[in-house]
């Protein structure tokens, strides 16, 4: 398994090892000890799968005073993932990175708890695994426009289809100076 850093603390992408011959594939989709040993020692409490048709895009989304770490990956087809720095007092505020996530490549992203997510489907359809570090509570949910101007996150569609809760999230307050 290798683990890859991005540019903003604490997301990383996951290229686990993939075993494959004439049968098909086997991998550890996740192992406490190693990703513990690779710096991910958190504890999962919940496991959610969403299955999206293509230009679907989910998010932004966090939760306010109990946010949630996701480990997300790609059961069938693929995505564009992004995690985004919500947190005014950081200096990555404002930044977002994207990754590939798809059924082929296997590759997972770790998301820790205080950043927005979201993903956008750019197969025919997706089916998305994550595990969270703490359990949903849609009281505490928000979320972030998925076109705010201040991160300008670089989606693989111009007119995705939202879910009507998706359409009503604020822009992010623009950076102090």
């Amino acid at each position: 398994m290798r683990v890859l850093k991005t540019a903003l603390p604490g997301v990383v992408i996951i290229e686990p090892r993939v075993f494959r011959d004439e049968r098909g594939f086997f991998l550890e989709t996740y192992h406490a000890t190693r990703y513990a040993e690779a710096g991910l020692d958190v504890a999962f409490v919940q496991d959610n799968h969403s299955r999206s048709r293509k230009g679907t895009l989910r998010g932004l989304h966090f939760q306010r005073t109990r946010p949630q770490g996701k480990l997300v990956r790609v059961v069938e087809g693929e995505i564009y993932d992004v995690a985004a720095d919500i947190d005014p007092s950081s200096p990555t505020y404002g930044q977002w990175v994207g990754v590939a996530l798809s059924a082929d490549n296997f590759h997972q992203i770790y998301v820790p708890p205080g950043y927005a997510h979201g993903f956008c489907v750019v197969s025919e359809v997706a089916q998305v695994e994550y595990k969270c570090t703490e359990f949903y509570d849609p009281a505490d949910e928000g979320g972030v426009m998925w076109n705010d101007p201040v991160l300008g996150v670089s989606w693989p569609v111009e007119t995705p289809v939202l879910s009507e809760r998706d359409t009503r999230h604020p822009p992010l307050a623009p950076p102090r100076s």
